[in-house]
């Protein structure tokens, strides 16, 4: 690859600059540090601050850090708060609601601070990803490449019961996310290799799990899980199908931001007040969202498609009335670490992370709303703007590297990040708060190693 000037990493931060110098604009501001992400996105998804990776084709690399998790990430974390902007600015559904009524200007200047530190913390966080991007040449490591797609349907069909198990045993629940995610992305993946292989049963059991997934997105009351769903079976039939995936999952997704906010709101009234099971509160909710065709979904797109009200909350109040946290939110996730099967008087992770969020008046210690902060949000409350350039800086560049050692551990980018990367360690896609993330990111990482060594000893994984 060719090297290109460090000089170019300074334009990731040119947005955030400029939004500072207009700071006294807030309108201005704003859409300077919003509309820079998209500069962010296209001058590193184009290769022109760093060559994009050779060792495979632009298609068949998507599940690298540079490519899904930014556009994930960096994309909610920075683009969806455009809705809430407008709300700010007196409109609803895109329209004008009331000409005389006056824009609250301290809500203005702390929805433009908001988003410029967005665009700072979305710099930061790709410098760390193009900073350690450097994929290894060789591998020590191989798997028999006609092998691959009944590996992959097996390790799907052993992952799931795995997880099971664990939310069997006290104090290890944490381990069923991960091998339920890592069974999901061994099914979509193991569907994407059977298609164009021909293997028919293969693809009628990957179909079945699949489908079996999407049915329990669905259940969850959460639409971060089916759309997650779409999205990873499209990145993974893209390289053999480009023009069916463009014309059909592009239009799904669009469709999905759409149906969704109705569905999901639907589901949760009747799941979680008790009214009904989770089955039946699916198909109320289907019904309602089909049919209630007048029902606008603005509120959930200004205020919960998007995190910025909570995080104008936190700057409000830190450091003005509450000290920066410095390194005590690192600590608290330290604690964290160690498993509640070996300390059974650890103290509750939800709770530790609540403190801050009563501290700073952001939900009512005495309502039942979780309110959790994005990792932004921490890393703002451990040392405002340089804690957001340092914690997201530090983001990228871990998440690179856990994609660089797991193609290292399992012989190439297929197993190594488009499966274990990809599904043990997800969470890396949406960032939550650091106890959270922190914790599910150290086990996921022993977890990546405990595989490895299984996969050498049965003969699957080889040795050079």
């Amino acid at each position: 690859m060719n090297k290109k000037g460090l000089e170019r990493y300074l334009v990731l931060y040119l947005p955030w600059l400029l939004a500072l110098l207009f700071q006294s604009d807030p309108v201005l501001s704003y859409l300077i540090a919003w509309s820079g992400s998209f500069l962010i996105f296209f001058i590193t998804l184009t290769g022109w601050v760093k060559p994009i990776p050779d060792d495979r084709r632009f298609g068949e690399q998507l599940m690298r850090p540079l490519f899904i998790q930014q556009i994930i990430f960096a994309g909610f974390m920075c683009c969806t708060s455009i809705f809430y902007f407008m709300d700010v600015l007196g409109y609803t559904d895109f329209q004008k609601t009331n000409t005389h009524l006056l824009i609250d200007q301290d809500r203005l200047m702390l929805t433009a601070q908001c988003q410029r530190y967005y665009s700072l913390g979305h710099a930061a966080f790709v410098t760390g990803i193009l900073s350690f991007m450097k994929y290894p040449d060789e591998n020590r490591y191989y798997i028999e490449k006609n092998t691959l797609a009944n590996l992959l349907l097996k390790i799907a069909l052993v992952s799931f019961p795995v997880s099971i198990i664990f939310t069997k045993v006290p104090g290890l629940s944490q381990f069923y996310f991960q091998f339920s995610s890592l069974s999901f992305i061994a099914g979509t993946l193991a569907l994407a290799f059977a298609i164009p292989l021909k293997k028919s049963l293969n693809t009628i059991i990957c179909s079945v799990l699949y489908l079996f997934n999407l049915y329990q997105a669905f259940l969850s009351g959460f639409k971060e899980p089916i759309i997650i769903s779409i999205l990873v079976l499209a990145i993974f039939l893209y390289p053999n199908y480009k023009k069916i995936v463009i014309a059909v999952f592009v239009p799904a997704l669009f469709i999905s931001f759409i149906f969704l906010p109705a569905y999901v709101n639907n589901f949760r009234e009747n799941a979680w007040s008790g009214e009904a099971d989770a089955e039946e509160s699916s198909q109320i909710a289907i019904d309602a969202a089909l049919n209630n065709t007048d029902n606008s979904n603005w509120s959930f797109f200004a205020f919960r498609l998007s995190e910025i009200d909570m995080f104008t909350t936190f700057v409000q109040s830190t450091p003005k009335n509450i000290d920066f946290y410095g390194t005590k939110l690192l600590k608290q996730s330290a604690i964290v670490i160690v498993p509640r099967v070996f300390w059974p008087g650890k103290p509750i992770t939800e709770e530790l992370v609540m403190e801050r969020v009563y501290a700073a008046g952001v939900v009512n210690p005495l309502s039942t709303v979780s309110a959790k902060p994005a990792f932004i949000v921490d890393a703002y409350l451990s040392g405002g703007a340089t804690g957001i350039f340092l914690f997201l800086f530090a983001y990228g560049a871990i998440s690179q590297l856990i994609s660089i050692k797991a193609e290292r551990l399992f012989g190439g980018y297929i197993l190594g990040t488009a499966l274990i990367f990809s599904g043990l360690f997800q969470i890396l896609w949406r960032g939550l708060s650091f106890e959270f993330l922190i914790n599910s990111v150290f086990w996921s990482y022993v977890t990546m190693f405990i595989i490895q060594k299984v996969l050498l000893r049965i003969n699957i994984l080889k040795r050079f």
